[in-house]
């Protein structure tokens, strides 16, 4: 069943969690480095990608024999370490700078990286399929729009824009990484 506030919820995740906003500097440096981003080839590639794993994600789970419930109190704790990032500007995910612009490192791992994958599962745990798969797909056009005016918005934001957006998403993370472990920590199937 639709819910408008399972798909706002939802779509906050992946926005916070895609961090499109906070990758404008990436993007810039991948457009200087090829001269053109497929804007549209990525956006749909990664939305292929997120929705492929949520259908699929739970399946391969079942096989290993881990449940949902423990995959997104797992998830919690990537999130937890996403937002410590955004808020405190620090690295603790390692990932090499990719070399090409192209449907590689823009949908994957930049749009729909571990990161991702990993709160569409926790989201699944909590939220109807439909209300995940509508995000996804703001999200994707979200992305889409800033893969098109990454110079316009760089300019328009600056550094210090980019990094306030940044640290307020990274809060907005960290509760939403509390509240996904919390409710699923007493849901665990031992």
């Amino acid at each position: 069943m639709i819910d408008t506030k399972e798909i706002l919820t939802a779509s906050m995740v992946l926005f916070a969690v895609i961090d499109i906003v906070g990758s404008i500097p990436i993007i810039i440096s991948l457009r200087q480095k090829a001269g053109h981003i497929q804007s549209e080839k990525a956006a749909l590639v990664a939305a292929i990608i997120m929705i492929a794993f949520l259908f699929v994600g739970e399946k391969i789970l079942n096989l290993i024999g881990i449940d949902v419930n423990s995959f997104a109190v797992a998830g919690s704790f990537i999130i937890l370490f996403l937002a410590l990032e955004m808020i405190l500007g620090i690295s603790l995910f390692k990932e090499e700078a990719p070399e090409v612009a192209s449907v590689v490192p823009l949908a994957f791992p930049i749009i729909a990286g571990a990161g991702t994958m990993t709160s569409l599962l926790s989201l699944r745990a909590e939220y109807d399929l439909i209300n995940i798969i509508v995000a996804i797909f703001i999200n994707v056009l979200i992305v889409y729009l800033i893969l098109k005016t990454s110079t316009k918005l760089e300019k328009i934001l600056g550094k210090q824009g980019i990094s306030i957006i940044r640290k307020v998403f990274g809060i907005i993370l960290l509760a939403i990484a509390v509240k996904l472990f919390a409710t699923n920590i007493g849901k665990i199937v031992v």
